[in-house]
């Protein structure tokens, strides 16, 4: 299928996709800060730099969107157009997130990710539910938590 848009307005559309500050990953930095977690912002210093950082908790937490790391979710389809050069993006981006997350916990990190399915689409969970997981996590001594949408109709978090 052939794009409904000229290439220089879809080069205008994809430059305006913002690497930080997304809205899931605002939904979850108010979230937390309204529950009294303080953290640092995207560390360039650590390997993939988290999007958040909790030294206290000796935890880093990636909120990613799903397109972007080729997340097996409904929010995930693989484009038809240059499709040779986003597989090639897009496993490259697989490939430095599953290194970054290896490097952060052989230097002692616990990793959270939190899926923008989690929070948005057709599997979404309730944001109360998604701040309470990661707020039972956090204090906890388990070393990772992935947060995703929900597979099921009804499944629990």
């Amino acid at each position: 299928m052939t794009d409904v848009v000229s290439p220089q307005v879809r080069s205008r559309m994809m430059s305006g996709i913002r690497g930080k500050n997304t809205r899931p990953e605002l939904l979850i930095r108010r979230s937390l800060h309204r529950l009294g977690y303080r953290y640092r912002l995207h560390r360039k210093d650590l390997p993939g730099k988290p999007d958040l950082v909790l030294p206290r908790y000796r935890a880093v937490i990636f909120v990613n969107g799903c397109f972007w790391h080729g997340h097996d979710c409904h929010l995930f389809k693989w484009p038809s157009s240059r499709a040779d050069w986003w597989r090639a993006k897009i496993t490259k981006t697989r490939e430095t997130d599953a290194a970054s997350r290896q490097a952060l916990a052989a230097m002692g990190w616990r990793i959270l990710e939190v899926w923008e399915c989690a929070l948005k689409g057709r599997t979404r969970h309730p944001l109360e539910q998604v701040i309470a997981q990661i707020d039972a996590w956090l204090p906890s001594d388990s070393r990772a938590l992935v947060v995703r949408g929900r597979d099921g109709e009804e499944s629990p978090l």
